[in-house]
């Protein structure tokens, strides 16, 4: 992939998008995406473990891994403690980024909407934070003056970071909400594309993301709550399509001396249910409580009264599992004793992995060690990172569902579980790699490719390689 040409390099960034829907199932009705990948190379890129935005994004654009990182999911501990949790803001990320290295470099960049921007820092060249930004009447911007522009772009409407609650039986609402944001973000895009310098440019659309976990039973006939014929059945499809059709106006504005890449940060695939982990745990004789939740229902992990004392393991809850164990000299009232904590670990790991599906059937549930996927691993790690039913199946950490499967979701209705594989296309206006199929590319590999492409060296501690096609 070596140039002798420094090149500009704008990257499409699609949370969530699925090789098998983006590839196979819908490539004819996309034609900007179809002309990519018949004049480019493109592939699945495996994704990071845990396949979860954040860490995903951070781990894609530093080529560094979440061990190394050091945050394992949105939420994670603070320390050894049973309370304490910090969120995995943009002031977690201690490794410099792409767009970084590239202005440090003397590159003028442009990122908008990658996860883990807010609080804003400097850059060489403009920046919209993301999703996690808590309210645009904060500074979301850098500089400052660019929401500004944003208005007057916008026309006054406000720029939307995100839908507020992509977990509701409104779906109406929601495609509505997801469609507005998604045409706000466009037209900013069109503008910086246009009006502003730039040698890189990424930006990251999450509406991928919330319309699979918010309608994806609705189009996958596997599904076991697809009904067919329902009014929601190509809801995904036609969002696609108009993706498609707005990066079609985006590609006209670039010349002959960009790359292309478009990288999602993981898939999608369809919920079976959830696994409640802490049920489990507490029957099994892991987790102890105090006493019984007083108020019938639903009861978050965070309101029980745990015995301490008495419990050697506890759990967490989300698209994956994290499980924690209660050490001696490790947590305040631990009770495994440090000698015996990997003895322990893989006896507990074994038996996570047998637990059944509700029929019986075997779910082929995987467990990780973080020390085992890892360069490094820094910070409080979970002790076990579990995909249930290889992410078929969710992780619950709430108690009161009477029954250690649910086939609700404790945080509102969401039908899609992540896939441990993302995709990525390379499109190079002035190489036709004829759609070749690239093989064996990992999340990590897409910042030192971009350093390639554009003339800058690559750090050698990046833990990616370049992608060669």
């Amino acid at each position: 992939m070596r140039r002798k040409r420094e090149r500009k390099v704008f990257i499409i960034g699609l949370d969530c998008a699925e090789p098998s829907l983006l590839f196979d199932g819908w490539l004819n009705d996309l034609p900007h995406f179809r002309q990519l990948i018949q004049r480019g190379a493109y592939g699945k890129l495996t994704s990071s473990i845990p396949c979860i935005t954040v860490p995903a994004w951070s781990s894609m654009l530093s080529s560094k891994d979440p061990g190394t990182l050091g945050f394992y999911g949105f939420r994670n501990r603070a320390d050894y403690s049973y309370e304490n949790m910090t969120i995995a803001t943009g002031n977690a990320v201690k490794e410099r980024r792409v767009w970084e290295i590239l202005g440090d470099a003397g590159k003028q960049v442009i990122v908008v909407g990658v996860p883990q921007t807010y609080p804003v820092r400097p850059v060489n060249g403009y920046l919209i934070s993301s999703f996690l930004t808590p309210s645009t009447q904060r500074q979301y911007t850098w500089p400052n003056e660019l929401r500004y522009e944003i208005d007057r772009v916008l026309e006054g409407r406000p720029y939307d970071v995100d839908v507020p609650q992509f977990r509701t039986e409104d779906k109406d609402h929601l495609l509505k909400q997801i469609y507005e944001m998604t045409e706000k973000r466009f037209k900013v895009l069109n503008y910086l594309v246009r009006e502003k310098p730039w040698d890189f440019f990424i930006f990251v659309e999450m509406g991928v993301d919330r319309i699979h976990h918010g309608l994806w039973k609705y189009h996958d006939p596997t599904h076991p709550k697809y009904e067919p014929g329902n009014p929601y059945e190509n809801a995904i499809h036609d969002y696609y399509v108009y993706i498609d059709r707005e990066v079609g106006k985006l590609l006209e504005a670039l010349d002959d001396d960009t790359v292309v890449l478009v990288v999602s940060d993981h898939g999608a695939k369809k919920m079976d249910g959830g696994i409640c982990i802490n049920e489990w745990l507490r029957r099994e004789g892991y987790l102890v409580l105090k006493e019984e939740p007083r108020e019938p229902g639903l009861v978050p992990f965070e309101k029980l009264e745990v015995d301490w004392e008495k419990t050697r393991v506890w759990g967490a809850g989300g698209y994956y599992g994290r499980i924690f164990l209660n050490v001696q000299g490790r947590e305040p009232q631990g009770v495994i004793p440090a000698d015996q904590y990997e003895q322990f670990r893989d006896e507990l790991a074994e038996r996570i992995r047998a637990i059944p599906g509700p029929n019986g059937e075997e779910i082929g549930t995987v467990v990780y060690k973080p020390q085992e996927i890892y360069h490094t691993v820094r910070n409080v790690a979970p002790d076990l990172i579990v995909y249930f039913g290889d992410l078929h199946w969710r992780s619950v950490g709430s108690l009161g569902h009477g029954d250690i499967y649910t086939f609700e979701n404790d945080t509102g209705p969401d039908d899609a579980n992540h896939a441990q594989d993302g995709l990525f296309i390379l499109y190079d206006p002035r190489h036709n790699y004829g759609g070749r199929m690239v093989h064996g590319a990992q999340l990590m590999d897409i910042a030192p490719t971009v350093l390639e492409l554009m003339g800058v060296p690559i750090p050698a501690d990046m833990q990616g390689k370049v992608i060669e096609v």
